[in-house]
């Protein structure tokens, strides 16, 4: 089935300009730890005493995340373009075992030799839903990839160690929960009612990619660092103004809280939403006055259902499926985190 550019672009909706969005992001990343600056410059009643010190620690934090992080975001686009464009079609399928609690089993591991983190791998799932495979094996995949894999791994390894389980409580973590999620969802009467109109009307129309692969690995390593560096950036900077603008002793106070830590770490996944490449770099700033259990569900929950993730969710999957994956998601997550807390 073919058609025209033109009904291509009316069907389209209308789109910022990618290098517009950039900058903006970027801008406010900065301007974060600018604003820091600023008050101690000319308005230094508004903080207390000892903010020359503060300060000085929360622009070095900020950018300490960034130096330490980029190479492994560097290098996660990287993989994630030589899986993207220059696997051949059909080498997945070819693997897959038949039962379907052995193809979601298998596709929560896929993560490991499919290494991207939430702002890759929602194009991809979709690219596996128009190979035929089923929405709960394509939700198992989302799920478990942005944690599950050796990006991740390392990074997290890179942050914590093994100090408190907090690596291996990630990864089991991860993995349980989306094959849990992909269980729930095998068991839906109609799953075809899980998708979008829209995505169902997009898997009709076959739209092949013009140029060769190197054109399509620039444009891909271009899409992706557009869209994982904003969210480096404001990352970032929100750690330094965090430990520098919240008081010490509020910290202290929620963080020693095994139940408040929890929670107050998983809303803050939910609105961060940073890289799951990196975010471990952004826990370890909380490592001191947070408990072990409130960084796991911060690691769980932020690559799962933040903000970001599920606006790029919402382009496949509808309301009530989000909703359905959310609550899993944030109920695990502080299961999870109340048991490392009693194990730690």
């Amino acid at each position: 089935m073919t058609t025209s550019r033109t009904e291509r672009a009316r069907s389209a909706p209308p789109r910022r300009s990618s290098g517009s969005r950039t900058s903006v992001a970027l801008s406010l990343g900065l301007a974060l730890i600018v604003v820091m600056a600023a008050i101690y410059i000319f308005a230094p009643q508004l903080l207390p005493a000892d903010v020359p010190t503060r300060l000085q620690d929360g622009v070095t934090l900020a950018l300490s995340v960034l130096i330490e992080s980029l190479p492994f975001v560097a290098l996660g686009v990287v993989l994630s373009i030589l899986v993207q464009v220059w696997l051949p079609a059909g080498v997945l399928e070819r693997w897959m075992p038949r039962r379907a609690w052995a193809r979601r089993a298998v596709l929560s591991l896929l993560g490991m030799i499919v290494p991207v983190c939430e702002c890759g791998n929602v194009p991809f799932a979709r690219g596996l839903l128009m190979r035929g495979f089923s929405v709960s094996e394509t939700m198992t995949f989302l799920i478990a990839a942005p944690i599950v894999n050796p990006i991740v791994i390392i990074t997290t390894h890179q942050a914590f160690g093994f100090s408190d389980g907090i690596l291996v409580a990630r990864l089991l973590g991860g993995y349980a929960v989306a094959n849990l999620i992909g269980w729930l969802y095998s068991r839906h009467p109609a799953p075809d009612a899980l998708l979008t109109d829209r995505f169902r009307a997009t898997c009709e129309i076959v739209v092949h990619e013009r140029g060769g692969r190197g054109r399509r690995s620039l444009a891909q390593f271009l899409v992706e660092l557009r869209a994982v560096m904003p969210a480096l950036v404001i990352g970032s900077a929100l750690a330094g103004a965090v430990q520098v603008l919240v008081p010490r002793n509020a910290l202290l106070a929620i963080g020693s809280n095994p139940v408040l830590s929890i929670v107050a770490m998983m809303v803050l996944a939910i609105v961060v939403s940073i890289c799951s490449n990196i975010d471990a770099f952004f826990a370890l700033s909380f490592a001191s006055t947070f408990t072990p259990g409130s960084l796991v569900a911060f690691l769980v929950t932020g690559p799962l259902v933040d903000v970001k993730m599920i606006a790029l969710l919402r382009t496949t999957f509808t309301t009530r499926a989000l909703v359905g994956i959310v609550t899993t998601v944030l109920l695990f997550a502080f299961a999870l985190g109340a048991v490392v807390n009693l194990l730690a």
